[in-house]
């Protein structure tokens, strides 16, 4: 399980909180052959975000739009938080199928400029 506190560390730690980094969701399968091992699945850009106070949990959405969440919109909004909301859970929405998916790790990729937010299902 990951929190607002954790990301801003690393994004700050992994790309310095470099503002031209698009977000995107990275999915993890796991193995059909070993249980313990994931398999990356392959990626998607993260489209949109919102604070859910009562579910105390920042929300990421794939929206399927043209829009791509950067670093730069996403860290400065995330720093003027409260002590309360900085943990609040990591969660995102893929589609229908796939809501409410928690978040287990981070990753980047610095040659194309994205910060990878992984999902495992």
């Amino acid at each position: 399980m990951k929190y607002i506190i954790d990301l801003i560390e690393d994004v700050r730690e992994q790309i310095g909180n470099h503002e031209g980094y698009t977000v995107t969701a990275g999915l993890l399968k796991t193995d059909a052959n070993d249980s313990s091992k994931l398999i990356y699945a392959g990626e998607a850009p993260l489209n949109t975000y919102h604070i859910d106070k009562i579910a105390k949990a920042l929300c990421f959405e794939i929206d399927g739009s043209d829009t791509r969440l950067t670093i730069g919109e996403l860290i400065p909004s995330l720093l003027i938080l409260d002590m309360d909301a900085m943990m609040y859970m990591l969660k995102m929405d893929v589609n229908a199928q796939y809501n409410d998916m928690e978040i287990v790790g981070f990753g980047k990729n610095d040659e194309e400029q994205r910060y990878i937010l992984f999902i495992k299902i």
